[in-house]
């Protein structure tokens, strides 16, 4: 990492922070906002001009971090002559916009909001440009797609704006889709997922067999992106936005990143027939068919919707010719479109804004109304149109130059006749705007009294229009950055000469053609209008919507079919296609052979196993009854405790029984709520089916574990077992690895059983208000109630094993880094002791000597496991990484202190509190239930009673 190059990190991240500040700072004001709105802008673009010198000279700035090196992802940054440009114009552009929505936006319009989703959609615009990882670049070209639906549908009392929100998303999205798909082809081709990687590697990629199908990937990316045709219809639609975002998103940055993919992409995939056709030629439709949509429409920001849709297209040809001269004249067109389609997509908000309405039809004679206005949008027009000295000329006599020389299927007439006629149109609808919004006279009629607006809405465009000037005047002025850009996206040493005198050449005679016939259409305007209207054409929106629909009533009929609400049929599914894939799998061979024998089996075990078989056909022949079924599956589970005791896995064994104990008293609480028999539900076709299914599931995994068991594989298990001691400072395996090795699944596991027992109780709570209630209080539990509920036995026994069982919980929480125990059965085991006091007498009894509530158990327990591993940043070390060391105190023997213990610590508080959450919960239900009498002290058998056998002993 070069010096400053971390600054690079600064830059992506500045927008994100600044996104915090304008919801906050709307308070102070919409000043303020905007003001604060624009420093972290003004700082990134104040940052990237330090790296200016030394990118003009050709040098490329680097900046890594490694993130998920085993996955080839990292947060990576390059900078080079084209990052640097499109990065200075998501800056610049960016703070114009700033100063631009600040008077443009109303008093109801939350400016805030607006402002906060402004920098997100510019801090995912900049991650892309200066990415070098293509799994980062993923994410922030999804960011954008998520960032722009928030903009373009800022006004969400607007129809239009939800709807093409929507548009915008799903067309923008579905090609992000594809791309990745591209994207990971491509690193797999290179072996790399760094860009630079990439595109150093051209030859190997074009010459792969996966080149076809990862250049169409990730070119449906970049065409959905740009408003490619045929997916040019979403960016009219969206500009029923907010014209700061029109002039941001639809002009300057958003639409541009598919061209900005195409032109990083360039090294890798350009220079194939392939790259020509697809590219070359979507782009010279693109531009026709939008300079001609363009012509015939009313709306101001529609002509220029589709206007930027044309010079996209006219990007996009240029990139697809391949050659380094189109890729110079394409670099130059993305600096002067930025400039002239940002101002004339302002003029428009500004007509709008004081007219009160965008219809051409009912503007003309602004000149004399607005006269600044005027000569800001009659500049950035001229400039679209192409006319000489305004730098529109320049680069599109660049583009016929190269459209004159290129052949298309053998022809040279193809593409400079099409690219002539684009050209042609373009002057049409450049003239049109002049000649109709600001010529002929000034009206009577128009909605609002038309003037020209403050300084602060009009300064953005202006400034822009001063660029246009300049460069069309002195082009040597960005002579350098075009340059570095051009550069940097053929690969090349270039060296540019950019002039406005090229003398007499085809494409001087094309642009003239282009000029005098664009103002003759202009004349004819009004019949090419009536035929227009008039003529049959399909219409993008209505194509897309009944695609839309078709696809929804398609997806409803599948979800309607499978998804009826049965667990049954879910569960059918899901195993029948796990059941599929493992038997294709199989099919396929790869078993080596065989390396093992069977042991021979004791008669105990073989005893043991078919008794465990009993149970498990027992419970499903007899699942009806819900408590039978219950006692049988605790004998399963016992059975299986057994079992692991009997393979030498204590831990195991241990949790198992916890778990067993803990989940059958929970469930015999619960059961107390239900019917004692479940529902006959399913018919005997459905059960017969239910069977197979489960007879091959069951097979499939038998057989897996059978295949396993018969064979020497190479396991992880090794090196956990050499480095639990050396690495985590205890000898029991087990524990080892689920505080230190596996210590990040354990503690997201105890986050979960902690949700899991809040949302029981928030379950419960429902069931306490509404008419759950009142059916609760209902419902008779008398005639099932035994008069000696809470039995003096018990009652004595669970006060004799209280202390025991802590003491036991204890010994076993300390002893499990190195023997077996540890939290997760010690809160466990303290639990099981609870739940016999709760049994034994009664909730209010219990309930009454609690000390500390559950859910801050809960917490208490995820904090400090989260603290015991945050602590291992302090020493440069993996969160949850186990530090211990042994401490001598004498007359005590040597013992050891392991951060493992807090860890261990923060999982028994959270298991211990989650499983009396629950248990709190069920009898929260109980005694509302059965609120006639409750227990307030231990006793053998129901106050209520009392009376009546005292009389009955007299």
């Amino acid at each position: 990492m070069s010096d400053g190059a971390h600054f690079l990190f600064l830059i992506a991240l500045l927008p994100f922070v600044g996104a915090l500040v304008p919801g906050v700072m709307i308070r102070a004001g919409r000043t303020a906002c905007a003001s604060f709105t624009a420093v972290p802008t003004a700082l990134a673009l104040i940052l990237l001009m330090t790296f200016a010198p030394a990118v003009l000279r050709g040098e490329v700035i680097q900046a890594e971090i490694e993130w998920l090196p085993q996955l080839g992802l990292s947060a990576s940054f390059f900078l080079d002559g084209l990052g640097f440009l499109f990065a200075t114009m998501i800056l610049g552009v960016g703070l114009l916009i700033t100063l631009y929505a600040r008077f443009y936006l109303s008093g109801d319009d939350p400016m805030g909001q607006f402002y906060t989703y402004l920098l997100l959609f510019q801090g995912a615009m900049l991650g892309i440009v200066i990415s070098d990882n293509i799994l980062l670049l993923l994410i922030f070209w999804e960011l954008t797609s998520l960032s722009s639906f928030l903009l373009i549908g800022y006004w969400k009392h607007l129809p239009e704006g939800r709807q093409g929100a929507r548009m915008a998303l799903a067309v923008t999205g579905s090609g992000g889709l594809a791309m990745i798909g591209g994207m990971l082809i491509l690193g797999n081709i290179v072996g790399s997922y760094n860009l630079t990687d990439i595109l150093a590697a051209g030859d190997l990629i074009r010459a792969s067999d996966w080149y076809l199908p990862a250049l169409i990937l990730i070119l449906l990316g970049a065409f959905t992106k740009s408003a490619q045709f045929p997916f040019h219809f979403w960016l009219p639609h969206a500009m029923a936005a907010p014209t700061p975002v029109s002039a941001y998103l639809h002009s300057a940055t958003m639409v541009k990143a598919g061209v900005f993919l195409m032109a990083r992409m360039w090294p890798a995939l350009a220079g194939t027939d392939a790259w020509f056709y697809i590219v070359g030629t979507t782009g010279l439709i693109t531009m026709v068919l939008g300079a001609l949509i363009a012509l015939f429409k009313d709306d101001l920001k529609a002509l220029l919707a589709f206007s930027t849709v044309s010079h996209l297209g006219l990007l996009t040809m240029l990139l697809g010719f391949g050659t380094e001269a189109a890729a110079v004249a394409a670099v130059f067109h993305i600096i002067n479109h930025l400039t002239f389609k940002a101002a004339l997509f302002m003029t428009a908000g500004i007509v709008d804004h004081e007219a009160h309405t965008r219809d051409i039809k009912r503007l003309g004679g602004l000149r004399h109304l607005m006269p600044v206005t005027f000569v800001i949008g009659t500049i950035a027009a001229l400039s679209m149109a192409g006319i000489p000295f305004f730098n529109g000329f320049l680069s599109k006599e660049m583009m016929l130059e190269e459209a004159s020389h290129t052949k298309w299927l053998d022809s040279y007439y193809v593409v400079p006749v099409l690219a002539t006629l684009g050209a042609l149109l373009s002057v049409a609808y450049s003239f049109r705007f002049i000649a109709h919004v600001f010529l002929g006279p000034v009206r009577d009629d128009y909605p609002h009294k038309p003037h020209d607006p403050p300084f602060g809405m009009w300064a953005a465009p202006a400034l822009l229009t001063v660029l246009v000037l300049l460069i069309g005047i002195l082009p040597a002025v960005a002579e350098p950055i075009v340059t570095a850009a051009a550069s940097a996206v053929t690969g090349a040493d270039l060296h540019p000469h950019l002039k406005i005198w090229h003398g007499v050449t085809p494409a001087l005679y094309m642009s003239i053609l282009a000029i005098l016939g664009g103002a003759v259409l202009l004349a004819i305007h009004a019949p090419l209008d009536r035929a227009w209207i008039k003529a049959p054409r399909p219409e993008a929106k209505t194509i897309f919507d009944g695609l839309v629909a078709a696809l929804a009533a398609f997806a409803r009929t599948i979800t309607e079919g499978v998804h009826n609400g049965a667990i049954s049929r879910y569960l059918a599914i899901f195993t029948v296609a796990s059941v599929g894939l493992g038997a294709v799998a199989f099919a396929g061979g790869g078993l080596s052979e065989r390396t093992r024998e069977l042991l021979p089996i004791p008669p105990v075990i073989a005893v043991g196993w078919l008794m465990l078989i009993v149970a498990t056909v027992s419970v499903v022949l007899m699942h009806r009854a819900r408590f039978r079924a219950l006692v049988l599956i605790g004998i399963i589970g016992l059975s299986i405790s057994a079992g692991f005791a009997y393979l030498s896995a204590p831990d195991l064994a241990l949790t198992q029984i916890s778990v067993e104990t803990v989940t059958i008293m929970l469930l015999l609480l619960a059961l107390h709520f239900l019917p004692k028999e479940t529902p006959r539900e399913s018919p005997m076709g459905l059960k017969l089916r239910d069977g197979l299914i489960a007879i091959a599931a069951g097979g499939g995994v038998g057989g897996l574990v059978y295949a396993f068991l018969l064979r020497d594989i190479d396991t992880i298990s090794d090196y956990h077992i050499a480095n639990s001691y050396e690495g985590g400072g205890g000898t029991n395996v087990v524990n080892v690895i689920l505080v230190d090795f596996r210590g990040y699944d354990t503690y997201g596991e105890i986050i979960v059983l902690g949700i899991a027992g809040l949302i029981i109780y928030a379950l419960m709570q429902a069931l306490l208000e509404g008419p759950a209630a009142r059916r609760l209080r209902n419902v008779d539990y008398s005639q099932d109630r035994s008069r000696d509920r809470h039995p003096l036995m018990m009652v004595v026994v669970t006060r004799l094993l209280m202390p025991i069982a802590i003491m036991v919980g204890i010994y076993i929480f300390l002893r499990g880094h190195n023997q077996p125990g540890g939290g997760f059965v010690a809160g466990l085991v303290i639990a099981i002791a609870l739940l016999m006091q709760y049994m034994a007498s009664g909730f209010a009894w219990t309930q009454a000597r609690q000390r500390i509530e559950y859910h801050a158990m809960i917490g208490f327990g995820v904090v400090i496991a989260g603290l015991t591993g945050a602590g291992a940043w302090v020493f440069g070390l993996p969160f949850l990484t186990s530090g211990y060391t042994y401490v001598h105190l004498p007359p005590i023997e040597e013992f050891e202190l392991a951060t493992a213990m807090l860890f261990d610590l923060g999982v028994f508080l959270t298991v211990l509190g989650a499983v009396m959450l629950m248990l709190y919960s069920l009898s929260r239900i109980a005694r509302y239930a059965g609120s006639a009498d409750v227990n307030v002290e231990a006793m053998d058998y129901d106050p209520s009673e009392r009376q009546s056998d005292a009389e009955e002993a007299r």
